[in-house]
């Protein structure tokens, strides 16, 4: 059996175009260079990459998240997988390492916007006890699609520790089945 190791990194200037590769093709380009670049020098932004490690050739990313830490509340701007890696498990590791980072940082509440339709999404972050609190209209241009406004309080709870490990947990157990992947101890 052959496994890939993931590594879960943050975002680095040598990355930044792939970067913006991958969210050219997951999110239709939703930040430039220049966006990437503001999130990279930016202190409240946290910007974590899943990447493949790529013999003779600069890693292959495959997953990238953001959350702006804005007073006590994560806010996550961006989670997005390349579709040939989806519907594996990376989105849920890539979330956990996410809230992770917002309880080292001793954020108290998440936030984050995702499209109504998006059920995939919807039942992941549930997943992970986010709840709707509200609902903002044609929130997306193009679709003028509704967006969704979740939250998840609690971050700096016991409990929600509890949770974060117990999906952990799963999360891993579920990669490891998959007989695919290796993930690289998380280290910040």
């Amino acid at each position: 059996m052959t496994f890939s190791t993931l590594q879960i990194l943050p975002l680095t200037q040598a990355g930044i175009e792939a970067a913006v590769e991958l969210d050219r093709l997951c999110l239709g380009g939703m930040w430039s260079l220049q966006g990437y670049q503001r999130e990279l020098d930016s202190p409240n932004s946290e910007i974590l990459v899943l990447s493949l490690p790529c013999k003779g050739k600069d890693n292959t990313i495959v997953g990238i998240g953001c959350f702006w830490a804005i007073l006590e509340e994560a806010h996550i701007t961006l989670l997005a997988i390349h579709p040939d890696y989806q519907g594996q498990g990376l989105g849920q590791l890539l979330l956990y390492s996410l809230l992770e980072k917002a309880v080292q940082r001793q954020l108290e509440r998440a936030t984050l916007e995702v499209r109504a339709s998006n059920q995939i999404a919807l039942s992941l972050y549930q997943k992970f006890g986010f709840k709707e609190a509200g609902r903002r209209k044609k929130y997306y241009p193009g679709t003028e699609e509704d967006a969704l406004i979740l939250w998840s309080g609690g971050l700096n709870k016991p409990e929600f520790s509890q949770q974060l490990s117990s999906l952990s947990a799963q999360i891993f157990s579920r990669l490891a089945k998959a007989g695919t992947w290796q993930v690289e101890p998380i280290s910040f």
